[in-house]
C-alpha cells in the first residue's frame, strides 16, 4: 500500500494498518528526510521511492511480516532494493535516538520490585517399558571367542 492511500486515514484507522500514530509517523518521516538530504547534499541517485513510502515498506516489513515478494509486487520495485531501504530506514531510526526501546537495565530500576517464582525441578525417575530386554541382561554385547 502506498503513502497516497493511507495519508487520508484517520489517527486511529492508520495506527491500525501501520502500527504507528499519525505523529509518530510524521516524526519519523523528518529524521529520514533529514538525514536523506544530509548524505545526499552533493550528488546520488534519485530514489525510487519517497521518503514516506520507504517508511511504509519498513513498517508494513515489521508490522505484518510481509516477505520481500509481496512488497516488490506493491510497490514495484527489485527485492535488492527493499532490503536496502529497509536496513537503511531502521538504521536511520536507531541513530536518531528518538525512536529507540529502553533496555534491560531500564526495566529494572531500584525502585520496582522485583517478585521471584521458584519451581521445583528435582529429577524424577521415569519408568520406561523394556524393549525386548530382560531386567537381568546388562545390555553388553560379548564378543564369542
Amino acid at each position: 500500500m502506498k503513502y497516497e492511500l493511507v495519508k487520508g486515514f484517520k489517527n486511529e484507522r492508520f495506527r491500525q494498518v501501520t502500527g504507528v500514530n499519525i505523529t509518530t509517523f510524521n516524526k519519523m518521516e523528518e529524521a529520514l528526510g533529514v538525514n536523506y538530504a544530509e548524505v545526499h547534499k552533493k550528488h546520488g541517485r534519485h530514489r525510487e521511492l519517497s521518503i514516506e513510502d520507504m517508511l511504509l515498506v519498513m513498517l508494513e516489513y515489521y508490522r505484518e511480516y510481509r516477505t520481500f515478494d509481496c512488497i516488490v509486487a506493491s510497490y514495484g520495485i527489485t527485492k535488492s532494493n527493499v532490503c536496502r531501504t529497509i536496513q537503511r530506514v531502521e538504521t536511520v531510526l536507531i541513530r536518531c535516538g528518538l525512536f529507540r526501546l529502553s533496555g534491560k537495565k531500564a526495566l529494572i530500576a531500584p525502585e520496582t520490585e522485583v517478585e521471584a517464582v521458584l519451581v521445583d525441578s528435582t529429577e524424577i525417575p521415569i519408568e520406561r517399558p523394556v524393549k525386548g530386554q530382560k531386567k537381568y541382561c546388562s545390555g553388553k554385547k560379548t564378543t564369542i571367542r
